[in-house]
């Protein structure tokens, strides 16, 4: 059975075969009606069958009744992939990362900056802005997440220390300007004096602010969740840990209800017994599933570079060469899959995180991240290993 390219598909036709993956259950023996890049309805197989005129109007693309259809990805923290990276301030690579992106099963993305110069930084968001007005088949660019400068040289993971800069509201606001408003997530260390009133700058402006890169106390994150951060960016990773007398800032960012937490499950960033920790406090709908992949994502091993620093990726680690680790070359068709079998979860368990509560974060719910009608039809076809057999992205 052959794959063909999300542009390689009729704009109307009729799905059927396999589970489809709705918001609340697996529904089997359906059938979808795509038409205008939208799905019209969802309907039993039996009810198609038995209207000849809507089976006979339309083209059908049939796959396996083993098989799963489930919702477009979206990956909220990605910098790179196929050899090109978003700080490499050209159109022509954050159109290969689009594409590559989209053979994976991801429909839509946050473009990922991060510590630069202010000028490269400038270049990077005016470039995405450029490219997000192109019309185009592959992974859909549904804004900019800004991972630095505002971050902690204590812990700055693959960061460049010495262009880490204090929260300041006056710079971010170029930055946005130079966006063309498309910065939807900023990663911030709360620690800072000025942080708190980034933070309510941007709450106030509905740009959602992640902790991360952090080496802040316990009460300091607290502090920052009240005045309006909601997401932690790659939990664990590059923030002070949990000691039993300071309990830092994992320890706040699990226990508060409003808060909803980046992993990255690639084996290597964190342990499954961390991952079925998070899972029992947090609960499927505040787990975001992300890759934080960069330029070496698809390409095996090899020195890249990332951010002027050169990185070392081998058997699946992409490291620094003092051994930090930079980033991942995850892919988030493996993060589900790594899902399921760290925890245990269900399919339906995982298509949350990896689609459902992204589209949810960037307030885009209303028209993605789940199976439903009148919803595009942003759809991935799973077979039984959960690799990606098709991706079917609407036009509309």
């Amino acid at each position: 059975m052959s794959t063909h390219h999300p542009s390689d598909l009729p704009q109307d036709f009729i799905l059927t075969g396999p589970a489809i993956c709705t918001e609340s259950h697996v529904l089997l023996d359906h059938a979808l009606v795509i038409q205008k890049g939208q799905i019209q309805k969802i309907m039993p197989r039996e009810a198609l069958e038995k209207n000849l005129k809507l089976k006979n109007s339309l083209p059908h693309l049939t796959y396996p009744s083993s098989y799963f259809v489930i919702p477009g990805m979206i990956d909220l923290h990605i910098h790179g992939s196929q050899g090109s990276d978003v700080m490499d301030g050209t159109v022509e690579a954050l159109k290969t990362i689009q594409k590559s992106l989209v053979d994976k099963g991801v429909t839509g993305f946050l473009a990922t900056t991060m510590t630069e110069t202010k000028e490269n930084i400038l270049t990077a968001l005016h470039t995405v802005d450029q490219a997000a007005h192109l019309p185009s088949s592959h992974a859909e660019i549904l804004g900019i997440h800004l991972e630095g400068p505002f971050l902690s040289e204590k812990r700055m993971g693959a960061q460049r220390g010495e262009l880490i800069c204090e929260p300041n509201i006056a710079l971010f606001n170029c930055f946005q300007e130079a966006s063309g408003h498309r910065i939807k997530k900023v990663t911030i260390a709360p620690e800072y004096p000025e942080s708190l009133d980034l933070i309510r700058h941007l709450t106030s402006h509905h740009v959602c602010t992640s902790i991360g890169h952090t080496d802040a106390t316990c009460h300091e994150t607290q502090a920052a969740i009240d005045a309006g951060a909601t997401q932690a960016t790659h939990l664990f990773n590059a923030m002070r840990g949990v000691h039993h007398r300071e309990p830092g800032p994992v320890t706040a960012l699990l226990l508060d209800e409003r808060v909803s937490t980046e992993l990255i499950l690639d084996g290597i960033h964190l342990a499954p017994e961390i991952v079925q920790l998070v899972l029992k406090i947090k609960g499927r709908e505040r787990v975001l599933l992300v890759t934080d992949a960069m330029r070496a994502q698809c390409l095996g091993n090899g020195v890249f570079d990332l951010g002027g620093q050169p990185v070392t990726v081998k058997n699946g680690e992409a490291r620094l060469e003092n051994g930090v680790l930079a980033g991942s070359v995850l892919t988030l068709n493996h993060a589900l899959r790594h899902m399921i079998e760290m925890t245990g979860c269900s399919l339906l368990d995982a298509v949350h995180m990896a689609s459902s509560n992204p589209a949810k974060t960037l307030n885009l719910f209303d028209n993605r991240g789940s199976i439903a009608e009148n919803k595009r039809a942003d759809l991935v076809i799973l077979n039984e290993r959960y690799e990606v057999a098709q991706v079917i992205r609407a036009s509309i």
